[in-house]
């Protein structure tokens, strides 16, 4: 569509609000609007099922009741816009800016493409990274929806539904949540800070367990590992944890870069940003741990589980090997494995696979988007999706490929 097909659209639509005869609702349903400036404009109720929105510009604009079910408004700026009782059911709304709008009584349940009274579940809208400081969520429905590393600070969640949500990584602090429900919610490495938790509902949620509920040999082994690190190996001992049950263990920011976790346990964990370099990962359990922004160049990860992993913006291309006496790289390289790794669900969208070996790989509803895939090898890798499969430079099921630089 362009700019002035838009333009009489949208002006349509403002007299169909003002009941002027000439006026009609406006159905930009799977319209590619991405990066259309749409700011401060009255939008009430119109119909954006699954529209590319991606870094639109929404900021300050009335979108009440509007139908934005499984659009795509990936970085998207919506500050200060009206949402309230609009429907995002299955949206894509990873690292959108939502600062001080409201989205009151808002539907951002699990949704897919059809009519109000039609909708089923389907896939879970995704908040991953987005900002909602000082946002207004009064009574909202946010159950199974992703919320990985999001902004909720100052935010107003006065009897939201957030119930089955995955919340790891995300800040709360300071947030009003009286009357919010998190029952069965994944709240690993979540920051309630300064919260009022008297009146809410934590039936069943699932919170950290931190480093120093493990086991004093655990404790020592991970105490040990990073002074062999820092003091490049005078010092300390490389830790050896493989088989080691680190399920929902919070690990941000640790340096865990060259031990062995083989066969390791580290589902629903916090990740992010963790240094894991060269680190030997083979056969882990790593199904739906939040590993955004970790280093893995040249880790070992063949025949891992990565189900529902989000591995976004992630360093997953070749190490430099370091000369031992000098520690200087020697000009060699190591590349990273996910051989015969299941990734299914998983999120690398940003990630840099450079010479990534992702062969035998189950990719079926991985993401890819923007992730820098250039030398990688994709030999019978298992993907359902066409336009994944055109993603990934794939001719044909179980084709090896040419990756094309992203």
């Amino acid at each position: 569509m362009n700019p002035d097909q838009l333009g009489e659209t949208l002006e349509r639509h403002r007299w169909w609000l003002q009941d002027r005869p000439e006026g009609r609702r406006a159905n930009l349903a799977f319209a590619n609007l991405e990066g259309a400036d749409l700011g401060r404009r009255d939008l009430r109720k119109v119909q954006l099922t699954g529209a590319r929105l991606r870094g639109c510009r929404l900021a300050g604009s009335t979108l009440a009741e509007a139908e934005l079910s499984v659009a795509d408004l990936a970085h998207a700026d919506i500050r200060g816009a009206n949402l309230t009782d609009c429907r995002l059911r299955g949206a894509r709304l990873r690292t959108t800016d939502f600062s001080n709008a409201n989205l009151s009584g808002a539907d951002l349940r699990q949704g897919t493409p059809g009519p109000r009274d039609q909708q089923k579940p389907g896939r879970r809208t995704d908040l991953t990274g987005a900002l909602l400081s000082r946002a207004v969520l009064t009574s909202a429905d946010l159950s199974h929806a992703i919320l990985r590393n999001a902004d909720l600070t100052d935010a107003v969640l006065l009897n939201t539904n957030l119930s089955n949500t995955r919340l790891n990584g995300a800040n709360l602090a300071r947030a009003q949540i009286t009357g919010a429900i998190f029952a069965g919610a994944d709240l690993v490495g979540a920051a309630f800070g300064d919260c009022d938790m008297a009146l809410v509902d934590l039936t069943c949620a699932r919170s950290s367990k931190l480093l120093d509920t493990l086991g004093s040999e655990l404790q020592r082994k991970i105490f040990d590992h990073e002074r062999w690190i820092t003091s490049n190996g005078q010092r300390g001992v490389r830790a050896e944890m493989d088989g080691a049950d680190l399920d929902r263990v919070d690990l941000r920011s640790i340096n865990l870069s060259g031990a062995s976790l083989r066969g390791a346990n580290l589902s629903q964990s916090a990740l992010s940003r963790v240094k894991l370099v060269m680190t030997d990962l083979s056969g882990a359990n790593l199904d739906e741990a939040n590993l955004i922004g970790a280093d893995l160049s040249g880790a070992n990860l063949s025949f891992a589980s990565l189900i529902g992993t989000d591995l976004s913006f992630c360093l997953l291309g070749p190490a430099e090997i370091r000369d031992p006496a000098t520690r200087r790289p020697n000009g060699r390289t190591w590349a990273t494995s996910l051989v015969g790794s299941n990734l299914r669900g998983a999120q690398l969208s940003g990630s840099r696979l450079i010479s990534a070996n992702l062969s035998d790989a189950n990719l079926e509803d991985a993401d890819f988007d923007g992730a820098d895939i250039t030398g990688a090898r994709l030999t019978r890798v298992r993907v359902c999706d066409d336009a994944l499969r055109r993603t990934l430079g794939l001719t044909q099921p179980g084709a090896p490929a040419t990756p094309r630089p992203h």
